[in-house]
C-alpha cells in the first residue's frame, strides 16, 4: 500500500488541505493520505497553536467521511525537535509492508536542499509536489528528479493563519472549513 504523508500543524485544518489531499488520493498512485499532525515544540511559545490532541481531533473530524484520508499522531511520541527523515525511518520500521511518500507544496521543495538528510529521503521515498504561488526557484537537482512528481492539483492559497485571524476578528469563514471542524471550533470557542 502506498501512503502519502501530508505534514502540517493543521491549526486548523481547512478545505484547502482537504482539496489537495483528496486530489492526491484520487489523481495519483497513492492509496491513502495520512495527515501527520506535527506536535507543538515544547521549547517554542506559540499561544495561537492549539493543543496537539485538539488539532488531531480537528483532522479526524475533517477526514472521517473520506476513506482514503486518515489522521496521524505518529510524531507525538517521537523525540523533539523531530526531523522528517526520522519520522520516515520510524514509519518504515513500524509498517514494513507500506511504502511512504511525502506530499509537499512547491514552496517547500524550493528549500528542500536545506532539510536534514534530504538525500536519504530522496533515496528511499518519492515526493509528490502540489503547486503554490511563491517566489524563488527550484534547485536544478530537483527539477527533473525521477522521484519527485509534480501533481497538477488545484492551487489553494487559503491559510490557517488567515482562518485564525478572521475568527478572532469575527469574520464569517464558515465556508472555508469542513462543517464538523467549524462546529467544533465554534463550540470550543477557539481562536477568539
Amino acid at each position: 500500500m502506498k501512503i502519502g504523508l501530508y505534514f502540517g500543524s493543521f491549526n486548523p485544518i481547512h478545505i484547502g488541505h482537504l482539496v489537495i489531499a483528496n486530489y492526491m488520493a484520487e489523481h495519483s498512485d497513492l492509496d491513502q493520505i495520512w495527515f501527520v499532525v506535527t506536535p507543538h515544540n515544547p521549547f517554542k511559545k506559540k499561544s495561537s497553536l492549539l493543543d496537539n490532541h485538539q488539532r488531531l481531533e480537528l483532522v479526524y473530524l475533517a477526514t472521517k467521511e473520506y476513506s482514503k484520508l486518515k489522521p496521524s499522531d505518529i510524531e507525538f511520541n517521537l523525540p523533539q525537535p523531530n526531523y522528517t527523515v526520522n519520522t520516515l525511518a520510524y514509519l518504515q520500521e513500524k509498517y514494513p509492508n507500506k511504502e511512504f511518500s511525502l506530499i509537499m507544496g512547491e514552496d517547500n521543495l524550493k528549500g528542500f536542499h536545506k532539510w536534514k538528510n534530504y538525500e536519504v529521503i530522496l533515496e528511499n521515498h518519492h515526493i509528490y509536489v502540489y503547486p503554490r504561488i511563491s517566489g524563488g526557484h527550484i534547485e536544478t537537482q530537483f527539477d527533473e528528479h525521477k522521484k519527485i512528481h509534480k501533481v497538477n492539483a488545484p492551487i489553494m492559497e487559503l491559510s490557517s493563519t488567515y482562518i485564525r485571524n478572521s475568527i478572532k476578528q469575527g469574520i464569517n469563514i464558515k465556508p472555508m472549513l469542513p462543517e464538523h471542524v467549524w462546529e467544533y471550533l465554534d463550540i470550543m470557542n477557539f481562536y477568539r
